[in-house]
């Protein structure tokens, strides 16, 4: 009877505890990434035209007509049906970088946090030449000089912002590692990777996720900056930077086509940091 009384007594904290409260931006923020998502996700099915279907004789229509939402672009192409396609095309660009950006740093700060000294030495090098060089001016040299594709693109924004996972992971990792479970367990056999990935990273996960959400905005307009000026997503392919970039040329005549993805670019940049702001105030124990 104790014990039930107990659990029955407990149960309201807990639910509070697990009760999802977020100020009112914040859950707008996460409505809005949501739909980004789904539309990202279910692209093919929402688009109501082919992103490459032209109608040469609906060049240029505006909103609300002839059946064309957005409007169509100066080829007659629906503007809504490449801007559903262009989102799932920044969101995956986006994506993969910031996991190849969390993983490539996350690693290095682990190594450094493992074998000290001269390696360590090495990396914090490396950090802090790629925090003091051009991101945006070596990108534009290394697409000027290979081309672009969607492979290189992801890989070259993959690099973006690694020296602030190497140097959170590596702090977290030597703090972890201080307070003791880190060492008990090595003391028990297990290998250092086992330490790493079923001890320490857990651990410190709240604190990458939380870096994943800064980093993902920027690299969304570190793309659109790119594709804007013509090195990013090619055509016939479609992304938000690579419709404003085309969209400028007609920004008196057909405003419809640069607003669209300009907005969205805004909307979800913001999303992002709202969540990720609100995020760290919940995740982070220094500042609770």
């Amino acid at each position: 009877m104790t014990a039930q009384a107990t659990d029955i007594a407990s149960a309201p904290r807990m639910i509070r505890r697990l009760r999802f409260k977020a100020p009112l931006l914040v859950m707008f923020g996460l409505a809005w990434l949501g739909l980004m998502v789904i539309t990202a996700v279910f692209a093919d099915v929402i688009r109501p035209y082919d992103v490459t279907q032209m109608d040469l004789s609906a060049r240029l229509v505006g909103p609300l007509t002839q059946g064309h939402l957005l409007g169509t672009d100066e080829l007659g192409r629906d503007v809504l049906s490449r801007l559903i396609q262009s989102i799932r095309v920044s969101l995956v660009i986006a994506f993969g970088a910031t996991l190849l950006s969390a993983f490539f740093g996350t690693t290095l700060g682990f190594l450094a946090a493992q074998f000290r000294g001269v390696v360590e030495h090495l990396i914090l090098v490396l950090a802090d030449f790629q925090a003091a060089l051009p991101f945006l001016i070596l990108s534009l040299a290394v697409l000027a000089f290979f081309g672009s594709s969607m492979t290189l693109l992801v890989g070259l924004m993959g690099f973006y912002g690694w020296e602030r996972y190497a140097r959170i992971a590596r702090g977290l990792a030597i703090s972890a590692g201080a307070q003791g479970y880190a060492s008990a367990v090595v003391q028990l056999g297990a290998k250092p990777s086992r330490v790493y990935l079923r001890h320490i990273l857990p651990n410190v996960a709240s604190t990458l996720i939380v870096s994943m959400t800064l980093t993902f905005p920027e690299i969304i307009l570190m793309e659109s900056g790119l594709s804007f000026l013509g090195l990013g997503v090619q055509p016939p392919e479609s992304s938000l930077g690579n419709m404003v970039g085309f969209g400028r040329e007609y920004l008196t005549r057909a405003p419809w086509i640069m607003l669209g993805p300009a907005f969205v670019i805004m909307m979800t940049t913001l999303s992002i940091s709202l969540v990720g702001d609100w995020l760290r105030d919940k995740l982070d124990p220094t500042i609770r």
